[in-house]
C-alpha cells in the first residue's frame, strides 16, 4: 500500500504512455479537421453539383459552370469559419478544464485528466469527476453514478471499493489508483454523452432546415429527369438545350447557401460568444436559449455570488434569539468556550462545499482535540458530523438535525431568514452518526447565520428576463423563507411565492407546485429534474442554471443547461454552454446572440425559398405545357448571386433584437410563398406572351432574367425592412453589381439584345409584379390570421 501511495515515477509515466495505456480521450466536443473538410465537401448536394459539371461538359457548355466557382466558395467558407470556431472552442476548453491532482515521484502534481496513466495515484475530492476507472486507497468519498446507472441515489466508497469513470464525488476525499484508463473505461462513451448532443437532437430551425433540404433533394431528381425527357423527346430539343434546361431548373431548386449559411451564422455566434468568455459545448443552445420562456436559477452563485461568509453565531440557550441578535456580538466566556469547539468540527470535516469553507473561514481556532470520526456533509442527509472525545455533533439545516424539535424554534429562527440569512445548527448528536438520516435526539447548541451578497447587476438581468415573458423559478437546497427574501432583493417577480420542497412527498406534487410557486427551498437532486420535466410538460421551454453536483440530473434534462466554470467540473461537463468567468449578467448578451441567429436566418432563408418555389412551379410548369424551360444555368446562377447569396451573409451577420414568434418554418413560408408565386406568376405569362407572339428563345431568356431580377431586388427590399441606411447601400450595391455583369459579362451570362416587341412585355410585365406581390402578401397574411383563430 505505502508503495502505491507514493505513485509512479517519471520513467514509469513514459512507459505507460508509449505502451498506449494513457488516459487520451476517445471523443471530443468538436469535430475532428478531418471531419469538418468531410462535412463540408462529402455531402448530396455536391454530388449532384458533380453529376450536374459532368454533364454540362460532356455537351460542351462550358459557359454554363459558372456556379461552380459559388460552390467553391461556399465550401471554402464553411471549411474556415467552422476551424476558426474549433480552434476558439479547443483553446477556452484547454482553458476550463480542470487539472487532476496526482501522486508523482514521492510529490503531488497538478495534470489535465488526458496526461494521467494507468496505475497513477490521484486525489479526488467533492464536486470532481472520477477522469478514469480507479480503485480507493485511502479516504472516504460519497458518489453519484446517476450517468451510469440512471439513479440519483449517493453512494459512499471506502478503502478497496471500486470507482466508476463519469461518476462524480458529492463529499469526502481520498486517494485512488486508476485501473482502467482511455478508451478501456466508461469516460469514453459517457463524456460523449455529457459534451454532445444525442443524435437526432437538434433545434427546431436546423430541424426545419434539414426536412426543407431533405424534401428538395427527393423531388428535383425526378423533376430533373422528367423536364429532360419532355424537353428532348416531346418538344424536339437539341440535347445540350435538354440538357442546359434541366440544370438550371436543378439549380434554381437546390437551396445550396442555406444549410451553409446556417451553419456559418451559428459559428460565427460561438466564435462571438467565445470572445465574451462564454463555452458553447452545444450550438443548438443558442437557438434554445432564445426561445427560452423559463429560466430556472439557483441562489447561489446566480443570484448571489458563490463565497459565504458567516456573519454570526449565537448560542442556542439564549431563549429569545431575535431580540438579542445584536447582544449575540458580545463575547462570553460560553460563546468563547464553544467558538473553540466549532472550530475542532469545522476544521476536522473536509472543505469540499462553500459553506464549510466559510465556516472553515470564520473559526479559525487552532484544533485542540483530533476527530475519532467523520461524516461528510450530503446534500441528501443535510448534515455533517464529527465525533470528538467521545461525543458525537452535527452541522446542518436545522429542520433536519432537530427533526421533531425543530417547532421549539422554529418562529425565532424565520426572524433571521426573514433577513435572508442562512441558518444552521450546530448540535449534539444521542445517537450512533453513520451518514444516513438521523433517528435519534440532537440538541442544540448554537445557531450559525450565514449569507451571500447579491450579485452586480443581477436586478438588471432578471429586470431584462422579466421584460421579455421569460418566467424566472428559483431552485434551492435552502430554507425557502431565506431563498425567497433573497429572490426579492433581487428583483425576481413573484419572489413571495415559495415553497418547502420538503412538503412535496410525490412526483405529482411536484407538479402542481412547478405552475404555482416561484421559489423552491430544500429542493434535492431528484426533485430539481422533477420541476423541469414538469416544465416542459407544460409545454415550457426551460433553461436550468447549475453549478454543483447537486444539478446534474436537471442540467441534462433541460431544454437549455447553463454551468458556472467557478462550480464543479461535473456541472461544466453536462451544460450545454459554461460561463467562463462565472458573471450572470453575461445571459442577455447570449439570449441576443440566439435571436439574432434566428431571425436573421429565418428571413434570409425566405431569400432562398423564394427561389426554390419559383424554380419548382416554372419546371412543372414547362413539363405541363411542353415548353422549353426559358432560363440557363448562368443565368440562375447571376440572379442567386446577387439577389440571395451576397446579401443573405450580409443580412445574417447583422443585430437583431426582436423576439422570436411562432416556428421557424412557419415564417420563413410566409414571408417566401407571396414572392415564389410573384415570380412563377410574372414570369410563367411573359413566357405565354411571348411563345404566343412568336419572340426567340434567346429574347425570352433574356427578359425573363432582367424581370427575375427586378422582382428579386423587390423581395430583397421588402425582407430587409426596415430600410437602414446599411440596408440601402447593400441593396444599391447588388443592382450595380448585377448591371455591371450584365454589361460588360454579358456572353458569360447568355444576355442577349431585347427586341421591342419582347421589351414591351417584359415592362408590363415588370409593372404589375408590385401589386401582384403586395396582393399576395395581404392573401397570405389573412389566412394567417383566419387560420389562427379557427387554430388549424
Amino acid at each position: 500500500m505505502c508503495q502505491n501511495m507514493s505513485g509512479l515515477s517519471t520513467a514509469e509515466v513514459e512507459f505507460r504512455k508509449k505502451a498506449g495505456l494513457s488516459n487520451e480521450s476517445v471523443d471530443s466536443s468538436t469535430k475532428t479537421v478531418a471531419q469538418i473538410i468531410r462535412s463540408n465537401v462529402v455531402t448530396y448536394y455536391n454530388l449532384i453539383f458533380l453529376i450536374i459539371t459532368i454533364l454540362l461538359i460532356v455537351v460542351g457548355s462550358f459557359r454554363d459552370l459558372t456556379f461552380l466557382p459559388i460552390i467553391i466558395a461556399n465550401m471554402l467558407i464553411g471549411i474556415i469559419q467552422e476551424l476558426r470556431s474549433k480552434k476558439i472552442l479547443d483553446d477556452l476548453t484547454i482553458l476550463n478544464t480542470p487539472k487532476i491532482t496526482v501522486r508523482r515521484n514521492g510529490s503531488n502534481q497538478e495534470v489535465l485528466a488526458d496526461e494521467l496513466v494507468q496505475d497513477d495515484v490521484i486525489t479526488l475530492s467533492a464536486g470532481g469527476q472520477i477522469p478514469a476507472d480507479a480503485l480507493v486507497l485511502s479516504g472516504n468519498i460519497t458518489v453519484n453514478e446517476a450517468l451510469i446507472t440512471g439513479e440519483a441515489d449517493e453512494i459512499v466508497k471506502k478503502d478497496g471499493d471500486s470507482l466508476f469513470s463519469g461518476s462524480f464525488v458529492i463529499s469526502g476525499e481520498c486517494m485512488a489508483k486508476l485501473e482502467k484508463v482511455g478508451k478501456d473505461s466508461y469516460i469514453s462513451g459517457l463524456m460523449l454523452q455529457a459534451t454532445q448532443a444525442k443524435e437526432g437532437e437538434q433545434s427546431e430551425m436546423i430541424r426545419a432546415l434539414n426536412r426543407l433540404v431533405q424534401t428538395v433533394g427527393v423531388i428535383i431528381l425526378p423533376i430533373g429527369a422528367i423536364l429532360f425527357l419532355q424537353q428532348y423527346f416531346f418538344s424536339g430539343a437539341a440535347m445540350k438545350d435538354s440538357v442546359t434546361g434541366m440544370v438550371a431548373a436543378i439549380l434554381g431548386m437546390i437551396p445550396e447557401g442555406l444549410y451553409l449559411l446556417a451553419s456559418v451564422a451559428m459559428v460565427v455566434s460561438v466564435m462571438r460568444l467565445g470572445k465574451q468568455k462564454v463555452l458553447i459545448h452545444d450550438m443548438k443552445c443558442i437557438e434554445t436559449l432564445a426561445r427560452v420562456n423559463v429560466l430556472c436559477v439557483d441562489k447561489t452563485g446566480t443570484i448571489t455570488v458563490p463565497e459565504m461568509e458567516v456573519a454570526q453565531f449565537i448560542l442556542a440557550k439564549d431563549q429569545n434569539l431575535a431580540a438579542k441578535e445584536q447582544e449575540a456580538d458580545q463575547q462570553s466566556e460560553d460563546k468563547n468556550k464553544i467558538a473553540k469547539l466549532l472550530s475542532d468540527c469545522v476544521r476536522a470535516l473536509p472543505c469540499d462545499n462553500a459553506t464549510m469553507e466559510a465556516l472553515q473561514q470564520y473559526f479559525t481556532e487552532p484544533m485542540e482535540n483530533s476527530a475519532e470520526k467523520i461524516v461528510p456533509f450530503s446534500s441528501a442527509t443535510k448534515y455533517s458530523g464529527v465525533v470528538l472525545a467521545g461525543k458525537a455533533y452535527v452541522v446542518g439545516a436545522p429542520e433536519f438535525v432537530l427533526r421533531q424539535d425543530y417547532a421549539a424554534v422554529q418562529g425565532t429562527i424565520e426572524v433571521f431568514l426573514e433577513k435572508g440569512y442562512r441558518v444552521l445548527v450546530f448540535a449534539e448528536y444521542e445517537g450512533n452518526l453513520d451518514g444516513k438520516e438521523l433517528t435519534e435526539n440532537a440538541t442544540p447548541i448554537a445557531f450559525i447565520l450565514l449569507n451571500n451578497a447579491i450579485r452586480e447587476g443581477a436586478m438588471d438581468t432578471f429586470r431584462y428576463f422579466s421584460k421579455r415573458g421569460v418566467e424566472v423559478k428559483v431552485i434551492s437546497g435552502d430554507n425557502p423563507v431565506t431563498v425567497s427574501e433573497i429572490a426579492k432583493k433581487a428583483g425576481i417577480r413573484h419572489a413571495e411565492k415559495q415553497v418547502d420542497a420538503a412538503t412535496l412527498k410525490t412526483a405529482e406534487a411536484v407538479r402542481k407546485a412547478a405552475k404555482k410557486y416561484t421559489v423552491f427551498g430544500r429542493v434535492t437532486p431528484e426533485q430539481k429534474r422533477l420541476l423541469v420535466q414538469a416544465l416542459k410538460e407544460q409545454g415550457k421551454t426551460v433553461a436550468m442554471t447549475g453549478d454543483g453536483v447537486n444539478d446534474i440530473l436537471a442540467l441534462k434534462d433541460a431544454d437549455c443547461s447553463i454551468a458556472m466554470a467557478s462550480g464543479s467540473e461535473a456541472a461544466s461537463h453536462v451544460a450545454q454552454l459554461v460561463l467562463l468567468d462565472n458573471d450572470f449578467n453575461k445571459m442577455p448578451a447570449v439570449v441576443m446572440e440566439g435571436r439574432r441567429v434566428v431571425n436573421n436566418i429565418g428571413r434570409t432563408a425566405s431569400l432562398y425559398l423564394v427561389k426554390n418555389i419559383f424554380s419548382m412551379l416554372l419546371a412543372v410548369f414547362s413539363m405541363l405545357f411542353l415548353i422549353d424551360y426559358p432560363l440557363e444555368p448562368s443565368q440562375v446562377s447571376l440572379i442567386s448571386v446577387f439577389t440571395i447569396g451576397i446579401p443573405s451573409f450580409f443580412l445574417a451577420l447583422e443585430q437583431n433584437r426582436n423576439q422570436i414568434h411562432g416556428h421557424f418554418l412557419t415564417n420563413v413560408l410566409i414571408q417566401a410563398l407571396p414572392a415564389g408565386i410573384t415570380d412563377f406568376i410574372v414570369v410563367s405569362g411573359l413566357v405565354i406572351f411571348c411563345r404566343e407572339f412568336g419572340v426567340e428563345k434567346e429574347c425570352v431568356s433574356t427578359s425573363c432574367t432582367i424581370l427575375i431580377a427586378v422582382v428579386g431586388f423587390m423581395i430583397l427590399y421588402h425582407i430587409a425592412k426596415p430600410m437602414t441606411t446599411p440596408h440601402a447601400i447593400l441593396i444599391a450595391a447588388m443592382v450595380i453589381g448585377w448591371l455591371f455583369c450584365m454589361l460588360f459579362f454579358s456572353e458569360l451570362f447568355a444576355i442577349t439584345a431585347v427586341t421591342g416587341k419582347c421589351a414591351m412585355l417584359m415592362i408590363v410585365f415588370a409593372v404589375i409584379t408590385e401589386p401582384v406581390f403586395r396582393y399576395l402578401i395581404q392573401l397570405v397574411e389573412t389566412v394567417q390570421k383566419w387560420g389562427g383563430k379557427l387554430k388549424f
